[in-house]
This record gives C-alpha cells, sequence and structure tokens, in this order.
C-alpha cells in the first residue's frame, strides 16, 4: 500500500513540476534537436501542459486508490 501512494506522489510531483516549467523540459528535452529555435512554440507548451496536469491527476488518482480499496 505505501508503495502505491509513494509512487502516486512521486508521478504527481514530477506532473506538477513540469507543469510549471515546461520550458526547462524543452531546454533539456527538445531544444538540442533544431538549431533554429530559440523557445518551444505555443502548442508544445499547451499540449506538455495538458499532458502533464492529466498526469498529475492519474499520480493523485494512484495515491488515493489504495484507500478506496480497502
Amino acid at each position: 500500500m505505501m508503495w502505491a501512494v509513494f509512487t502516486g506522489l512521486l508521478i504527481a510531483g514530477i506532473g506538477v513540476f513540469v507543469f510549471l516549467k515546461p520550458r526547462l523540459i524543452w531546454d533539456l528535452t527538445e531544444k538540442w534537436k533544431s538549431y533554429r529555435a530559440d523557445e518551444p512554440s505555443g502548442f508544445y507548451l499547451k499540449a506538455t501542459k495538458l499532458s502533464r496536469a492529466l498526469l498529475a491527476l492519474a499520480g493523485i488518482f494512484v495515491a488515493l486508490l489504495p484507500f478506496f480499496l480497502k
């Protein structure tokens, strides 16, 4: 049970961090692929924020799931 809670909180934390700092993630993962890109596109920022918000919600769900399955 504790592993599920810990894993869920870890996933939620990663999701929240990336939601708040999508440009940092872009710098680390995507910037090196293009010699002309100075900043991420608007679509990339929106898509990253949406997907990581869903990841954070999934992490919260995983963390709370053991309490509902008792």
